[in-house]
């Protein structure tokens, strides 16, 4: 079942998903070193903005993916072959 946060990030666009990537980073990254240094109330905080940010990223591959051309898919495919086969 997609969740309401993946169903938002579908009506953005692409350079709006960079920016929101790059802020949440931000975030994530302000909120660690909060929590290194006193504490967070709730740390589960840093969970979700984690999972946040793979989301964002997933949104950007799967775009990526679905626009790539298909000999760059084939050359993927062949690639991801090469890696079950060791």
């Amino acid at each position: 079942m997609a969740t309401k946060k993946f169903l938002e990030l579908q009506d953005y666009s692409d350079a709006d998903l960079k920016s929101e990537l790059d802020n949440t980073v931000a975030q994530y990254q302000k909120l660690k070193f909060d929590h290194a240094i006193r504490g967070l109330d709730n740390p589960l905080v840093l969970r979700e903005v984690r999972r946040d940010v793979s989301r964002l990223k997933t949104e950007i591959r799967r775009r990526e993916l679905a626009s790539a051309d298909p000999e760059a898919i084939a050359q993927r495919s062949k690639i991801r072959a090469r890696r079950r086969r060791k």
